[in-house]
């Protein structure tokens, strides 16, 4: 039952002999001028059931709450400064002990500009983060979950000759006796005392944004700082195929593989024959693997790994479908991932699940204007989702989190997550 219910609070005021003023203290949970209960229910109506700020606002106004619009406002984003630590530590739990990780991105504007909205997750938890753009660059930030250093180690190192850096560069690089940087500038700084600069554009040849000396070394210094601080250690990424996410131990969903060969278009019965066969060992493949998944053996591994390449490998008459099919064959290590570590999904649908209510907060609120509005609305989605997974009612922590008087106390979520992790 929904009803306002006001409180008239008598607080104590004590005048020391140096002139200081002490006040008592509100009750656990209270602050301002509202009480946990009201502030549990704005959250949860906003985050997790999408309800606007308009449409939130008229609701708490016909209950017989009056308050304006800034009001609301305040409520959502002011002083959740914990669940956004919460939220950026769950994370760093799971890049630190998860087997897997499934990501994916979609659009989110911000400030009245195009953004995007990374997820990263697995069974255990999720996490939301927004970016200006698609790139890899952008993809290793919140790899380091929080932590904004550079560093220059061995994997770090080892990355930028896997990404074709220039020898001398690499060399160069090496060669310091500073690996640690604490930020952007910092690690700018030292790029510039090295010489290592972006290339001056040449008329009439356009280079790519990957052949740039100082992306590729900021990326190495980037991974080099995701290592060092034991993230990902033997952590696979689950992708869709798009390129900003193939770093680490990669590998690919089924799904989206099969999904290139049913978007061709066909103009001939031998075209339409060509791919409806190479559909239907696809998936009859794909059910083997699912199969394998549940009870692996090498010789089983064997087998799929020789029949993957006789499926990939034939000539079908249908030139535009023999190009597809090499260029899925050359990407036998991630397609065949699961071979080698059968825990790994073979699918992206959990990110796609995951990643829904981040469409849906889009086209229902359009974006945010403040950047703790931003992070706010990360914060939120990203921990109603890692409750549901780890089957917490969202309802229950927010009400441990802002001191619900008698509701059960919820346990640290980055601590769950890390046992989950761990456990599976």
């Amino acid at each position: 039952m929904l009803r306002p219910h006001v409180v008239r609070y008598r607080r104590e005021r004590w005048l020391t002999p140096d002139g200081r003023t002490i006040t008592a203290a509100l009750p656990a949970g209270v602050h301002g001028h509202f009480g946990a209960e009201l502030r549990r229910f704005v959250l949860i109506q906003h985050h997790q059931g999408q309800v606007t700020v308009a449409r939130l606002l008229a609701q708490l106004r016909a209950i017989g709450i009056d308050l304006s619009k800034r009001q609301v406002m305040r409520l959502l984003i002011a002083g959740q400064g914990g669940f956004i630590d919460e939220a950026r530590d769950v994370p760093r739990a799971g890049l630190a002990s998860a087997a897997w990780l499934s990501v994916d991105d979609t659009g989110a504007r911000h400030r009245a500009a195009n953004g995007v909205c990374t997820q990263i997750g697995n069974d255990h938890f999720t996490w939301f983060g927004a970016t200006g753009s698609k790139s890899r660059l952008n993809f290793l930030h919140p790899l380091r979950a929080g932590h904004t250093d550079y560093v220059i180690n061995a994997e770090a190192l080892a990355y930028m000759r896997g990404r074709a850096l220039a020898g001398p560069l690499v060399a160069a690089l090496a060669e310091q006796t500073t690996t640690h940087f604490a930020d952007l500038a910092a690690w700018q700084a030292h790029l510039a005392r090295l010489g290592i600069a972006s290339r001056t554009p040449i008329p009439g040849i356009e280079l790519q944004a990957s052949q740039d000396p100082v992306r590729l070394a900021t990326e190495g210094a980037l991974w080099g700082s995701i290592k060092a601080h034991g993230f990902l250690p033997r952590t696979v990424i689950l992708s869709d195929g798009a390129g900003q996410f193939d770093v680490g131990r990669h590998a690919l969903c089924w799904v989206h593989a099969e999904r290139l060969v049913h978007k061709l278009d066909t103009s001939t019965d031998l075209h339409r024959t060509a791919q409806d066969r190479i559909r239907g060992l696809i998936w009859w493949f794909h059910s083997d693997l699912k199969a394998y998944r549940a009870d692996p053996t090498p010789r089983r591994r064997t087998e799929l790994r020789a029949r993957f390449d006789r499926i990939l490998t034939r000539q079908t008459g249908f030139a535009t479908l023999d190009r597809l099919l090499g260029r899925l064959h050359a990407n036998k290590p991630a397609l065949l991932m699961v071979l080698d570590r059968p825990e790994v999904p073979l699918h992206t649908n959990g990110s796609e699940n995951d990643i829904r209510c981040q469409v849906t907060k889009r086209k229902v609120s359009g974006g945010t204007r403040s950047d703790i509005g931003r992070d706010c609305r990360d914060a939120f989605l990203s921990l109603a989702k890692t409750c549901a997974k780890l089957r917490i009612a969202f309802w229950d922590y927010l009400g441990s989190r802002l001191a619900v008087p008698g509701c059960p106390t919820i346990p640290h979520l980055p601590d769950l997550v890390s046992l989950r992790c761990r456990s599976s």
